[in-house]
């Protein structure tokens, strides 16, 4: 039997506020037990269970990996301007006139995150 993937575990300055950001993003929740100072945070949401865990290393090079969003209920701009809101910041926009393409963030330790199209805009 295969192994399963119980979650993501990312590095991190401050995780209970990265986890406070990625809550929202995914809208999860963070565990109860979970509070601002504590060595890591948690999230859970619909198929994804995130931990992130204090180090004590900033980010200094770009992600080995990095998370692709698909929205589920508004398009692909309507979700920018929503992470935009929360905290990311614009870091590329692929973007073509047809309206394909996608949209680099950075989140609030300046991981990138893509933005895909939702399933109804392709």
């Amino acid at each position: 039997m295969a192994s399963l993937l119980r979650h993501l575990t990312v590095d991190c300055a401050d995780p209970h506020a990265l986890a406070t950001f990625w809550a929202a993003v995914l809208d999860g929740s963070l565990a109860r037990d979970d509070f601002p100072g504590d060595p890591e945070a948690s999230v859970t949401s619909a198929g994804t269970a995130l931990l992130f865990v204090r180090v004590g290393e900033p980010k200094t090079t770009k992600n080995r990996w990095h998370v692709d969003l698909r929205p589920r209920d508004r398009t692909r701009d309507a979700e920018v301007r929503r992470l935009l809101a929360l905290g990311a910041t614009l870091h590329e926009d692929h973007r073509r006139a047809d309206g394909s393409g996608w949209v680099t963030l950075r989140g609030p330790e300046g991981n990138e995150v893509c933005v895909e199209r939702s399933a109804g805009e392709r």
